[in-house]
C-alpha cells in the first residue's frame, strides 16, 4: 500500500490507532493538495472558521516539515474543502 492509499479514510491529526471518523462528529473531505482524501474533524468549527477555511500543517506539502495547506470550503458543498495552495 503505497502512502496516498494508507491517508485514505483517515481524519486529519488523529491517533494512528484509530484513524477514522468517530460517531457525532461532523467532518469535510480535503480536495486537492497534500492531504487530498484525508477527512478534517469540523464539529468544533464555528460557521465564520468554517468559511474563512484552514491551513493545516502538514509534512507532505511544497514547504515540507514546518509547511501548511489551505483549504477552503467548496462554493454549494461545505462538506467538501478544496486546496487554495501551500504555505510555509
Amino acid at each position: 500500500m503505497d502512502e496516498v492509499e494508507f491517508m485514505r479514510g483517515r481524519v486529519y491529526g488523529a491517533d494512528h490507532d484509530n484513524p477514522g471518523p468517530r460517531a457525532g462528529r461532523a467532518y469535510a473531505q480535503l480536495v486537492g493538495g497534500p492531504l487530498d482524501g484525508l477527512l478534517l474533524d469540523v464539529t468544533d468549527l464555528e460557521p465564520q472558521e468554517r468559511d474563512r477555511g484552514v491551513s493545516l500543517a502538514t509534512e507532505v506539502g511544497r514547504y515540507g516539515p514546518g509547511g501548511r495547506a489551505a483549504y477552503a470550503p467548496r462554493p454549494g458543498d461545505a462538506r467538501r474543502f478544496d486546496w487554495r495552495g501551500d504555505v510555509p
